[in-house]
């Protein structure tokens, strides 16, 4: 018996004074954590934030802060794998100054914190799910990266300003080579030379790939360098190009489930001109070099 009303009043203590969190929800998505993870931080940038969403220590765990009024909450995400194509989520709601209240009030009654909370997660949900149908990645296999001569342009911004860094140099870039009759060799490519997943910060090529000739601009922002073809896992992405690195993601996870060791820079062919907002029917081949034994 005394045993019993030590449990009983454990649990209370714990779930009173120490658990960290007011009100949890959870629900299943159909697609893959770091295309949630990337979603999540899209989002964050529509909604009156204390601070950036924080991710914490590896893409599966993330903390935001939202404002409600006067109120802030904490909302602390969790991305579990469950297969391939479908993810948990778990979302640990808190409000720090009420906290004590919310926990003795929620298990008795829905409380207006927990109809917040239920309105926020329903809203990401509706988000992520019409994000879910707006792209497909289909892993192909191993395959080669195809060798090219590119005329590029080195960028460096966040993860989510890639295509923003591409549409903003595409106009120069074309439009050199075209005034100095440089025959094209094929769709724009990028090739991601760093990509830092703990803070989404990336250093890319954004390139052409030409045919080498003596009529090159010269004296500009313009580089060239050669592509040499190396072993990749290869992916088809569908979707609009702001958000390909979802197939980053696949592959890696791909990679993982099958022990092959790649190298986090990947190669990008975009065969579409994107034009409006963006479509199913939009077209890139992603490849992630696979890491060679010697290396």
């Amino acid at each position: 018996m005394y045993g019993a009303l030590f449990i009983i009043v454990g649990a209370l203590l714990w779930y009173l004074f120490i658990k960290p969190s007011d009100y949890t929800i959870r629900f299943e998505a159909k697609t893959f954590p770091g295309a949630i993870n990337q979603n999540l931080k899209l989002w964050d940038t529509t909604l009156d934030t204390v601070q950036t969403i924080q991710q914490e220590g590896d893409l599966y765990h993330l903390t935001q802060m939202l404002r409600f009024g006067d109120s802030i909450h904490e909302y602390k995400w969790k991305i579990k794998p469950l297969t391939d194509s479908t993810s948990k989520v778990i979302v640990n709601v808190r409000d720090e100054k009420h906290s004590f209240m919310n926990k003795v009030q929620v298990p008795f009654k829905e409380t207006d914190f927990v109809k917040r909370s239920k309105r926020t997660v329903l809203n990401y949900m509706e988000i992520l799910n019409e994000h879910i149908d707006n792209f497909k990645v289909t892993i192909v296999g191993e395959e080669d990266v195809p060798t090219k001569y590119i005329a590029y342009i080195p960028i460096k911004v966040t993860q989510l300003q890639k295509a923003g860094g591409m549409m903003k140099n595409f106009s120069f870039l074309t439009g050199e080579l075209y005034s100095h009759g440089v025959a094209l060799d094929g769709p724009p490519m990028v090739e991601v030379t760093n990509w830092n997943r703990e803070n989404d910060s990336l250093h890319y090529n954004f390139g052409q790939p030409i045919i080498r000739s003596e009529r090159l601009p010269i004296g500009t922002e313009i580089k060239y360098k050669r592509i040499f073809k190396k072993r990749a896992l290869k992916a088809e992405y569908n979707g609009n190009y702001m958000t390909s690195d979802r197939a980053w993601y696949a592959l890696m996870d791909y990679a993982k489930k099958n022990n092959i060791e790649v190298i986090p820079e990947p190669v990008e062919i975009f065969f579409n001109k994107p034009i409006g907002t963006g479509d199913i029917h939009w077209k890139s081949e992603i490849y992630m070099p696979i890491k060679e034994s010697d290396e």
